[in-house]
This record gives structure tokens, sequence and C-alpha cells, in this order.
């Protein structure tokens, strides 16, 4: 008689979903953005890719760390997109697999080049909203007078007032 412990687990691997697919499902129980995801199934793939195919489950700190140096160091990545990829390798060890991740010591950081912020003076708002016409000029209004991002302003949909 076959052992109904093993035939149980088995089919239980079977059914699990892939990783990057439990990864999807957690981001949209969360309800974050398209954008988001899209973004975090990119670095996650990255890391297992950069670890040959590795599993995250049977990595740890230090996997993360070599690969958060790599893009530093060897990859040229900006402060910000090295950022990007510890946030979604951060989630994916929080929130999915359920590991708590250590300290990460040792990481080589990207420089954050020194930006002055730039901002338009008045007249040049005005020569801008003066070529802009029809729905770009209402875009671009929205845009500058409450602060909205570009996927928030082309989602917006008006509906009856009532």
């Amino acid at each position: 008689m076959p052992d109904m412990t093993a035939t149980l687990s088995d089919k239980f691997t079977r059914n699990k979903p892939k990783l990057l697919d439990q990864v999807r499902d957690v981001i949209r129980l969360k309800h974050f953005s398209i954008r988001t995801e899209q973004s975090y199934i990119h670095w996650i793939r990255r890391f297992i890719l950069f670890h040959h195919k590795r599993h995250p489950r049977d990595m740890a700190e230090t996997e993360v760390t070599e690969f958060l140096t790599h893009l530093a160091r060897d990859g040229g990545v900006a402060a910000s997109t090295q950022n990007q990829a510890l946030s979604a390798l951060l989630f994916l060890y929080k929130e999915v697999l359920k590991q708590e991740m250590g300290w990460l010591k040792g990481v080589e950081r990207a420089k954050r080049p020194v930006r002055l912020p730039v901002v338009l003076t008045r007249d040049e708002v005005h020569k801008i909203f003066a070529n802009l016409h029809g729905t770009h000029r209402l875009m671009a209004g929205l845009f500058y007078g409450s602060g909205l991002r570009l996927m928030e302003c082309v989602r917006l949909r008006v509906q009856p007032v009532r």
C-alpha cells in the first residue's frame, strides 16, 4: 500500500503555484500598482538568474548582498535602481517566502548624483500651457495643479455628478 503522506505531499507540490505567480498573487492582494508588480517580478527574476536559477528559499543575506553589490559595481545602476531591486527582494523574502531578512552588511551602494532641483518660472509654465490644447492641456493642468502621476491621470475616469 503506498504511503499516503508522500502522495499528498507530491500532489501539494505539483499544485503549488510557481514562485513568480505567488509573488504576483501577494502583490495583487496588497493592491500594489501594475508597474510595481512588473518591476518586482523583473528584479526577482534577475536575482534568480544571477544565482544560476537557485530558488530564493535556498539563499539568504549573502546572496542578496552579492547581487546588490554586483548591480552597483558591474551593472552601473543608479542608486534609485539599486533601491528598487532591494525593495523587490525584501518583499519577496518578507511577504512571499515569510523569511526575515537580516541586516544587509557590506552592500556596495551605488553613488547618488548631486542634482539641483529644476523648477520652472511662471513665464515658462505659461508658455507651455499656451502651446497645449484639448486633452493634453487638461492632462498637463491636472499634473501641475494636483500632483497626479502620469498613469493616475491616464486612468482617471469622469463620471456624472449627481
